[in-house]
């Protein structure tokens, strides 16, 4: 396994002809060391800001559909790193996922989405990215392939039109789709997803709770906002509205 070090600038500066001097600084191996330049290790961007509607935020817009689509065992989960490519969280993504941000439509992440053959991602008989899901990565890149976080969480008005029915589509619908369904479970229907609601089993796996199948299965939950408006739309009756 390929050891990955951190290295001050100073060390690196023996790199500076050969990596330093692309407008593009990423990652690079020498020997068996991942040398990863300064620029582009992950930074703590905790400081939370209003939502922009224009921007494309990471663990909001990009993380689920990467977990939902791509982080199965075999794929790009941290045991299986198929092809070294991790996609569990921000700092894998970026630093795996062949990010290139002087040239996004170029990225492995974005490119694979729409290939043929075996270099398709997902590869079949898992369903494809929509035009929408492929679209928001894309937008990512080109906005600085940040780690951006903000604050806002709607839960006036949760409605299974408006939040939870794009939220299952997004965040459960690659393992939970026509083709293969994980545990033999569907969730694309309204009907589909009131069956889970009812019996326990939607908010007992997405919460995590004993007895459950942990949803998503890596260990992490969805965020704290998602999990609130399901759990009012479910005590809410699970209405179809």
């Amino acid at each position: 396994m390929k050891k990955l070090f951190y290295l001050p600038m100073a060390v690196l500066g023996v790199l500076f002809f050969t990596q330093f001097m692309s407008c593009e600084r990423e990652p690079v191996y020498i020997g068996d060391l991942l040398i990863i330049p300064i620029d582009t290790m992950p930074i703590d961007t905790t400081t939370i800001h209003p939502c922009d509607p224009d921007t494309v935020y990471f663990e909001r817009d990009v993380l689920p559909i990467l977990i939902s689509n791509c982080t199965m065992s075999g794929c790009h989960d941290v045991a299986s790193h198929e092809e070294g490519v991790i996609l569990v969280d921000y700092a894998y993504t970026r630093n795996t996922g062949g990010v290139k941000l002087n040239n996004p439509s170029d990225s492995k992440l974005y490119k694979v989405l729409s290939e043929s053959g075996d270099e398709l991602m997902p590869p079949p008989p898992a369903s494809s990215l929509t035009a929408a899901q492929k679209a928001l990565i894309l937008k990512w890149i080109q906005q600085g392939a940040q780690n951006l976080s903000c604050d806002e969480c709607n839960t006036d008005n949760v409605t299974f039109a408006g939040i939870i029915g794009p939220l299952v589509q997004t965040k459960c619908a690659g393992c939970h789709g026509n083709n293969n369904p994980g545990g033999g479970v569907k969730l694309l229907s309204y009907n589909e997803i009131k069956t889970t609601a009812d019996d326990g089993r939607f908010w007992g796996s997405v919460n995590h709770q004993a007895s459950y199948q942990a949803m998503p299965p890596n260990g992490t939950k969805l965020p704290d906002c998602d999990l609130e408006q399901i759990l009012i739309w479910i005590n809410a009756g699970a209405p179809n509205n």
